[in-house]
């Protein structure tokens, strides 16, 4: 097989009559799994701009598809509420962006598509693991999570009440302060040179201290209120 006749990458040849080994594409011919893939629905770019819609209509079963979805790929980093706060979050992991922020709040529709389709930062793309059609009923959820943290009673139909969680935390029984806002534990660990660990302080206070690697300190479990639910 070594030695029998076959075309090199890049050689020209003798046996097609405009000298090239690599044949040109038939015109026309897409390539398997990317018919389509310049359209709104594939990129959520139009004219190299992210767009600011859903390229179907956002009914209640869009937006419960994208509620499933966003729990089961996006709360492990950004929590059920969005504020970036999610459990791998709370045991060291690179915070994930906050959905409330000003930008993210007023961002189109097609940036959380882009980023979910590709990455962005410390977040990896999930083009593999999210369908395309799931993207978008994510990014339709994500708007209408945004839209529930800042809830009043004047968007809610008539007949409806809107009741803080504070008031069922106390009507359920729950300890005092059990819906305030989830926050970062105080301290993070990472490895040392010597297999110890450094004890990583909260930002804005002393350095870090590398403990030895006989009696490495275990890091510091987050308070049971930091897995609670948010106020509204």
């Amino acid at each position: 097989m070594h030695d029998q006749p076959k075309f090199y990458p890049q050689r020209g040849t003798d046996f097609y009559a405009d000298g090239r080994s690599v044949r040109p594409q038939v015109e026309n011919t897409v390539a398997r799994t990317q018919l389509h893939e310049d359209t709104y629905f594939y990129t959520g770019l139009i004219d190299g701009k992210e767009g600011n819609g859903l390229p179907f209509p956002a009914t209640i079963e869009v937006l419960e598809r994208g509620q499933e979805r966003y729990n089961t790929y996006c709360t492990p980093c950004h929590s059920r509420v969005g504020n970036g706060v999610g459990m791998i979050v709370l045991r060291g992991y690179h915070k994930a962006g906050n959905l409330h922020t000003n930008r993210l709040a007023t961002a189109p529709l097609g940036h959380f598509f882009n980023v979910i389709t590709n990455g962005y930062g410390a977040m990896p793309d999930y083009s593999s693991q999210v369908a395309v059609e799931d993207r978008w009923a994510i990014a339709a959820y994500i708007r209408a999570l945004q839209l529930s943290q800042k809830a009043t009673q004047a968007d809610v139909e008539s007949g409806k009440h809107v009741e803080p969680l504070t008031d069922i935390e106390e009507r359920e029984g729950f300890a005092a302060d059990f819906a305030k806002d989830w926050t970062l534990p105080a301290t993070a660990v990472t490895g040392t040179p010597d297999g110890g660990v450094y004890i990583l302080p909260t930002p804005g206070t002393q350095d870090a201290k590398p403990e030895s690697k006989a009696t490495p300190k275990p890091a510091t479990a987050p308070a049971a209120s930091a897995t609670v639910a948010p106020k509204q």
